[in-house]
């Protein structure tokens, strides 16, 4: 009988994620119906080129993006709250966004703090993604070799939670000395954006999410076990050092590459797992894993299409609807349901 419900939660939110993802690329400037863009997908068979154009160039790689972006974050929140049993945690807490967002900053504001460099708002797409890459790679070497000396997972959350704070303190200070230009370009990246990107981008993207997602399917048994202490697992014989290192190695990969190609995206990945644990009523991480990415993909689409100002090309930041969504469902399930006794 539960299975029998999971199977049609899942069925149901399938059917939820078309409906998103179809309602995602119709909404626009220019308002484009699902029966011409399902004629024009399988059928090559668009009322306008200028429609083409729209769909397959910009509005489809972003849903894209949007989907990708939704699945990564999510599956690194529910991971990081298994592995440390705190609620409150997800893919900022080991410092790893942060990482990608100095090397973003050091990228675009260093030249005008400093006078390293004549760095302009001309720089390329790919120089962006590769700063932000190497930042967030940077910072998982580094909480890496914490991970090597410290055996104990909640200081090692608090120390990803002081690598977050030192990196932010950087970024800050380079802000404060780049000039109006530069300091624009950052801040503007640093609201987050799911479009922009062209099909080598999500290409890319699509597959660093789905090596990141490799990780959690070695290892989605353990994280069941976690889920009553590392003395437990260990007695069910995991070895919390091994998964310790492939939730570090997923998260960096997965936080890492969707902050520095969308920016940094809030919310997502701390709401989204409690949203499937509400929905799914279990601590399953075999049902937990592919619910946290459907929703979270769902999620998404729904936020990249409320962004939309309607009759409009101008878009409202990705990352301030998530925070105006995401920040009142967390309140809600905290007010409605102790979590502590889960984890």
């Amino acid at each position: 009988m539960k299975n029998s419900r999971q199977i049609l939660l899942f069925f149901l939110l399938v059917l939820v994620l078309v409906f998103s993802f179809l309602l995602n690329i119709s909404l626009g400037s220019v308002s484009i119906y699902p029966n011409e863009i399902f004629e024009g997908l399988f059928a090559n068979s668009w009322l306008k080129n200028s429609h083409a154009q729209i769909i397959l160039n910009y509005r489809l790689p972003k849903a894209l993006v949007a989907v990708l972006a939704g699945v990564g974050l999510s599956l690194s929140g529910l991971q990081m709250q298994t592995f440390f049993r705190n609620p409150l945690a997800g893919p900022f807490v080991l410092g790893i966004s942060s990482g990608a967002g100095l090397g973003v900053a050091i990228l675009m504001l260093a030249g005008s703090a400093f006078g390293i460099a004549a760095l302009s708002g001309g720089m390329s797409a790919w120089a962006i993604v590769g700063a932000g890459t190497l930042g967030a790679g940077l910072v998982m070497v580094l909480v890496s070799l914490v991970a090597w000396r410290i055996q104990d997972s909640m200081t090692l959350l608090i120390i990803g939670l002081m690598f977050g704070s030192a990196v932010s303190a950087i970024v800050s200070v380079l802000s404060y000395f780049s000039g109006a230009d530069a300091l624009k370009l950052f801040t503007v990246w640093s609201m987050g954006s799911l479009g922009g990107l062209n099909w080598s981008q999500v290409s890319v993207l699509s597959l660093v999410v789905v090596v990141g997602i490799m990780p959690i399917i070695i290892s989605v048994k353990s994280y069941n076990a976690m889920l009553l202490g590392e003395r437990y697992a260990k007695s069910m014989g995991v070895n919390p050092t091994y998964l310790r290192w492939m939730m570090i190695i997923s998260t960096g990969l997965l936080a890492g590459s969707i902050t520095a190609f969308c920016g940094p995206i809030a919310f997502v990945g701390i709401a989204v797992p409690h949203l499937a644990r509400m929905i799914w009523k279990s601590a399953d991480h075999r049902v937990l894993f592919p619910a946290s990415a459907i929703i979270g993909s769902i999620l998404l689409l729904l936020c990249d299409a409320a962004s939309q100002l309607p009759g409009s090309a101008q878009m409202l930041p990705i990352n301030a609807v998530t925070s105006l969504v995401g920040a009142p469902i967390v309140i809600g399930l905290v007010l409605r349901k102790n979590f502590s006794k889960e984890f």
